[in-house]
């Protein structure tokens, strides 16, 4: 079996490979510098500058509230794109599904090594690289229904959920008898779901879906009027979804006599339009510079090492693991220059860290290596 496995990844590896869309990886890079900022700053500045009128803070916390989105639907995003390179294959003669196997195991393995008491984004994300690969299995055996329509379904279902989630009393976990660890994916004990499945797993669906849609419409992705359709569905998703929501639920109203209730998903709608038109202008500047971007650049790179630095920086900024960490020192009593100055050193740090972070893996060999081998060995991955 094991050789069958290495056969197909050699055929694989002569299949020619498609374009390269440098926009994902400037969208990962761009979320997980976000992020690292967003934590930081939301740390270390004191109570007393948090003014919700104040231009600079409430611009921050805007944007702030679109990083998790974005990087949810990337995830999503590429791992099907990356996915579909090898669609003719068989399921697990896939690569990329042994390797998204592995990646759901190293994803919960350090979330909860992190933050063991939380269900937090890395196991959210986890949830949905597994729930993407479930679907995919599915379509396999059907092939009736393009796959792009089973994500859209997905991601609707689970912002649809969020309407049950949204009326449970805040002391109730839900569901009621379940392990904590399993209420904690949901609705849990003292809102420990930093990122619960409902609605969050949503994006990564709909991420999937939009990777999907790239991998079968490959021939006019780089086309002029192709990130048009991108601000136009994202528009319709950010402007005043209330009205279009509620116009749908009068329409479902209407048909069947079902009082659907999809307006107080207006906010989730909100988020994935600013996502989609975010990906619009990406594509843009793909387009007119991407040639001039080399596929090696830093920029890229840090996109590519997304689950190194989120559990660095966990440990640098919370002090997960080592039990001491930055906010030890100055949680919520720093002034606005001194976070700005921090912020800076604190993405600076994690850039020059992703620039040296195969120095640093080769120095690390002896210990990363033989942990690489055996679990590409369990997933049945060539070495």
């Amino acid at each position: 079996m094991a050789q069958l496995y290495s056969m197909t990844e050699a055929i694989q590896t002569k299949l020619p490979a498609k374009p390269r869309l440098k926009f994902i990886d400037m969208a990962r890079s761009i979320a997980i510098l976000l992020m690292l900022e967003g934590h930081f700053v939301d740390d270390s500045l004191a109570v007393i500058y948090r003014d919700p009128n104040s231009v600079v803070f409430s611009t921050w916390l805007y944007i702030r509230g679109f990083t998790a989105a974005t990087f949810l639907t990337v995830t999503g995003l590429i791992f099907v794109y990356l996915l579909l390179k090898n669609r003719e294959t068989g399921y697990f003669q896939n690569i990329r599904i042994r390797k998204g196997f592995k990646r759901v195991i190293e994803l919960f393995f350090w979330g909860y090594v992190v933050q063991y008491y939380a269900f937090h984004v890395l196991e959210c994300i986890a949830m949905g690289i597994f729930t993407i690969l479930v679907i995919y299995g599915i379509y396999k055996l059907t092939r009736v229904i393009p796959l792009w329509f089973y994500f859209m379904v997905a991601g609707i279902s689970i912002f649809y959920a969020y309407n049950f989630i949204r009326t449970l009393p805040d002391d109730l976990a839900w569901p009621v008898h379940a392990p904590k660890f399993i209420q904690n994916a949901f609705h849990g004990p003292g809102h420990r779901s930093v990122f619960p499945m409902i609605p969050w797993m949503g994006f990564t669906m709909f991420g999937a879906m939009i990777g999907a849609l790239l991998h079968d419409l490959d021939k006019i992705v780089h086309k002029w009027y192709f990130p048009l359709f991108f601000f136009a569905v994202g528009a319709l998703c950010y402007f005043d979804p209330k009205a279009l929501l509620f116009a749908l639920d009068n329409l479902i109203y209407s048909i069947s006599g079902y009082k659907t209730q999809f307006v107080y998903l207006d906010w989730i709608f909100i988020k994935l339009g600013m996502v989609i038109m975010i990906l619009g202008g990406l594509i843009v500047i793909d387009h007119r510079f991407g040639s001039k971007i080399p596929d090696n650049s830093l920029f890229l790179k840090v996109g590519q090492n997304t689950l190194t630095i989120y559990v660095v920086h966990m440990m640098i900024l919370y002090g997960s693991l080592i039990g001491i960490g930055l906010n030890d020192f100055f949680h919520k009593s720093l002034g606005p220059w001194e976070v700005t100055f921090g912020a800076i050193s604190f993405i600076a740090f994690f850039v020059i860290l992703i620039k040296y972070i195969d120095q640093i893996r080769s120095a690390l060999g002896f210990i990363l290596k033989p942990i690489r081998k055996i679990m590409n060995k369990i997933f049945l991955i060539q070495n």
